[in-house]
C-alpha cells in the first residue's frame, strides 16, 4: 500500500533529509587520499547522534554501519572498512537519518583526486539522470515515466543501468512502497499522486549492467565486470506544482566545489 503524506509529514521528512545533506557535507570535508572508509563512517555517525538524529542504516537487517560507502566497482551497500582512499578512486556515500519519526535518504558519489575522464563522464551523467528522473516525477504520470527517463538518458550516453536494485518509497520507514526502478516503460507502474514520497537513485555502470552480490558479507554489490559504478540519490515529494526535492546537495557542493553539471542543488 502506498501512503500519501500530509504537508506536515513532508516538512518533517525535509528536516531528516536536510540532516542527511549536512552529514554528507561533513563527510565530503574528509574525503582525501589515505583516509579510511571506516573513519568516514565514524565521523558521520558522531555527527548524526550529536544532532539528535538516528543513523537509519545501522542495524537495518543487521547492517553494521551508519553509512554505505561504495568504492569504484562497488555499486551500493559497501561496508566501511580499513580501505584507504587512493587518488583516482570514486566513492559513493549513501546516508540515512531518522528524526522525529521520519526518514531521510540521499547519496552522492565523490571523486578522489584526479579521476579518469571516462569516469568523470559517468559521474556527471549519473547525476544528470537523477534530475532527469525528478523532472518526470509529475502528478498524474507514473513511476515508469521516471524509470524510462533515467534509462534512456544514461543509455544514450553509452552507460548501462543496474537492474537488480531500485529506488523506493520512504516515510516513517526507510523502504516503503512503491519500488522506483531506473529502467522501464513510459506510462507503466503506479500512478504518481500528490503526497507520495520516493527516493530516486540511479545506479549506473561504466561497463556492463550485471552485478554480483557478495556471499561473504551479504551486503556488498559489485559490477560483475569490475568497472566503475556511480550512484546519486534524492528523496522527493510529489506535489501538484511538480517534484519537491526534500534532500539537498548544496552543502556538499560548497565543500567539493562548483557543480560541474550546471544542475540545481
Amino acid at each position: 500500500m502506498i501512503s500519501l503524506k500530509t504537508d506536515e509529514e513532508i516538512e518533517l521528512m525535509r528536516v531528516a533529509n536536510l540532516m542527511v545533506g549536512a552529514t554528507l557535507a561533513e563527510v565530503a570535508k574528509n574525503i582525501k587520499t589515505g583516509v579510511t572508509t571506516r573513519q568516514l563512517d565514524k565521523l558521520a555517525e558522531t555527527y548524526i547522534l550529536d544532532n539528535k538524529g538516528v543513523p537509519l542504516f545501522k542495524g537495518y537487517n543487521g547492517f553494521p554501519n551508519a553509512l554505505c560507502i561504495s568504492v569504484n566497482e562497488v555499486v551500493v551497500h559497501g561496508i566501511p572498512s580499513d580501505y584507504q582512499l587512493k587518488d583516482g578512486d570514486i566513492v559513493s556515500v549513501d546516508c540515512g537519518v531518522k528524526i522525529n519519526g521520519y526518514c531521510g535518504d540521499s547519496a552522492y558519489t565523490f571523486a578522489v583526486g584526479e579521476v579518469d575522464p571516462k569516469v568523470r563522464k559517468l559521474l556527471q551523467t549519473t547525476k544528470e539522470s537523477l534530475y532527469v528522473g525528478i523532472a518526470a516525477a509529475v502528478e498524474g504520470k507514473r513511476i515508469g515515466d521516471i524509470s524510462h527517463a533515467i534509462q534512456t538518458y544514461c543509455q544514450s550516453r553509452g552507460f548501462t543501468v543496474v537492474r537488480d536494485l531500485v529506488g523506493h518509497g520512504i516515510g516513517t520507514e526507510m523502504h516503503e512502497e512503491p519500488e522506483v526502478p531506473n529502467f522501464g516503460t513510459k506510462g507503466s507502474g503506479p500512478l504518481l499522486k500528490s503526497g507520495m514520497c520516493i527516493a530516486i537513485e540511479p545506479m549506473i555502470n561504466l561497463g556492463k549492467k550485471k552485478v554480483q552480490f557478495d556471499k561473504k558479507d551479504g551486503w556488498t554489490v559489485r559490477a560483475a565486470d569490475r568497472r566503475p559504478s556511480a550512484h546519486y540519490e534524492h528523496t522527493i515529494a510529489i506535489r501538484p506544482e511538480g517534484a519537491d526535492i526534500l534532500s539537498s546537495f548544496e552543502l556538499i557542493e560548497k565543500v567539493v566545489g562548483a557543480n560541474p553539471c550546471g544542475l540545481p542543488k
